[in-house]
């Protein structure tokens, strides 16, 4: 593993004196939720540290064995997943807000060498490290031409031919920027999308064909218009939706599904992927 900071290895809770038992398929409620919200701060407060299942477990108050079900449930992803999400949010924070050394930021965030963070940043961001700060405000300009020009993408293969998926999204009648929305391969964008679109002005439908076979997440992000380039990256206040199930995909697909963006949660995983190049690579396809 290229960070250093966690330890998924699960450890036994037998006779765990803080342990507070699930049934064995958990049913969320309010408790759950808090947990989980008081770990992830925990988490983004000690990210520099080595960090392991059972002193996160112990912090929410569960054995391992059910704090790592508890955690996915309220999240949608591991445990693992979501701190090495919050690792490359907070190095994308650090990049473009500071001018510092790379071995600082790796050192704040709990990686152990450059070459791995590069790695992973690349892989989850779209961009290495630099490349995403020299490019972030070239970007940015290039996602607000579409303030109030109507966004169009060339047609790739036959909307009618299958597999299709048509999406709906509802946005509060106030909301005023783009919308981004994509077939993911994991319940978080951290990965590029199988099939992806952007939506602005009153356009709120989008239709995905020729999309490879496959499981996917359908995943919305509604980012408001802005002067400030960060206000593209660093998304934690971005609208956001998603449909609750994995979707499956073959050859005979043709389904519509509808997503309402919604404010967002203090358990929500990072977007972490780099939206605004999305955009241009989908305009830019030949």
């Amino acid at each position: 593993m290229d960070d250093k900071s966690f330890n998924p290895t699960e450890q036994g809770d037998a006779g765990a004196p803080h342990d507070r038992q699930l049934p064995s398929s958990p049913s969320l409620n309010e408790d759950h939720r808090v947990a989980v919200e008081r770990v992830i701060e925990y988490m983004k407060k000690h990210m520099e540290e080595p960090v392991t299942t059972a002193q996160l477990a112990a912090h929410a108050g569960y054995s391992p064995y059910h704090f790592t079900r508890v955690f996915k449930a309220v999240t949608g992803i591991s445990v693992r997943q979501y701190l090495s999400a919050l690792r490359i949010e907070a190095g994308k924070i650090r990049i473009l807000q500071e001018q510092s050394l790379m071995v600082k930021v790796l050192r704040r965030i709990g990686f152990s060498s450059i070459g791995s963070f590069q790695t992973r940043f690349k892989d989850y961001v779209g961009l290495p490290p630099k490349k995403f700060r020299s490019l972030s405000r070239t970007l940015h300009g290039y996602v607000n031409q579409y303030e109030d020009i109507p966004l169009s993408f060339p047609e790739q293969g036959d909307a009618e031919a299958l597999p299709r998926i048509r999406c709906r999204i509802e946005a509060p009648p106030s909301f005023r920027g783009i919308i981004f929305v994509g077939l993911f391969p994991r319940p978080i964008p951290d990965r590029r999308p199988a099939a992806g679109s952007a939506l602005n002005m009153q356009n709120r439908t989008c239709t995905f064909s020729d999309v490879p076979h496959g499981t996917y997440y359908l995943l919305a992000a509604g980012i408001p218009w802005s002067l400030n380039p960060k206000d593209y990256y660093l998304l934690d206040k971005t609208l956001r939706a998603k449909h609750d199930k994995p979707i499956q995909v073959d050859s005979g697909t043709d389904l519509q599904f509808s997503l309402t963006l919604r404010e967002p949660l203090p358990f929500d995983p990072p977007i972490v992927i780099n939206l605004p190049l999305l955009l241009f690579e989908k305009k830019n396809r030949k």
